[in-house]
């Protein structure tokens, strides 16, 4: 086995991708709008959770920018450093967050954008769960993803070999809602990545207050 086959599959796949995954998605004015909706919602100086927080940007530069402690922490290697380049007012962790200790409410905020779907359902709803629980009292939570019914199914990203599992929109609001989550909104969208290649995807965004 090598050490690539040791390594999670999503690390492998982000690692690869490094600057296009920006490119090609940095351009959404949904995932903005969600940051315009966070931004008007916290206090100066909050802490802020940036999960999967690929190239830094447009998340924790948004964020960081504004003057608030973003966290980012993301399962790829490259990717971190890229972020911890790109964004030097924020800090980032190369770690798999399902194995980072949360203390419960300690971030204001937490951004979830696109970061669960190599995730087996399991796993993405205990996630979420911790990271409900890692927000203080009305605190707010953004969680951006492809709203499609899928396990465990093969297919391309950019190119990528992945496995992707995922829910229906109403079954990732349910998630929201038995974690302990108030959904406040959401947007579904379609959005065309900037690349040749590629076709329209739906997007769901729900914007979440901790109950």
């Amino acid at each position: 086995m090598t050490d690539r086959d040791e390594r999670q599959p999503a690390a492998v796949v982000f690692d690869a991708l490094g600057p296009a995954y920006e490119e090609a998605f940095g351009g959404s004015e949904a995932h903005r709008a969600s940051l315009e909706w966070l931004l008007g919602r916290l206090s100066p100086g909050s802490r802020v959770l940036d999960v999967g927080s690929g190239t830094g940007r447009p998340t924790a530069a948004t964020l960081a920018a504004a003057g608030h402690d973003v966290l980012g922490v993301d399962v790829s290697p490259v990717m971190a450093a890229l972020a911890a380049r790109q964004v030097p007012r924020a800090a980032f962790r190369c770690a798999d967050i399902r194995e980072v200790p949360l203390a419960v409410g300690s971030f204001d905020a937490v951004c979830v954008y696109f970061s669960l779907l190599q995730m087996s359902r399991p796993e993405q709803s205990a996630l979420v769960r911790r990271l409900a629980d890692a927000l203080a009292p009305g605190g707010s939570l953004v969680l951006a993803t492809v709203p499609l019914d899928v396990e465990d199914v093969e297919g391309l990203f950019m190119g990528q070999p992945v496995r992707v599992s995922s829910f229906s929109a109403d079954d990732v609001v349910a998630m929201a809602n038995a974690s302990g989550l108030a959904v406040l909104a959401q947007e579904s969208v379609l959005f065309a990545p900037a690349r040749p290649d590629a076709a329209p995807e739906p997007h769901l965004f729900l914007y979440c207050e901790r109950r």
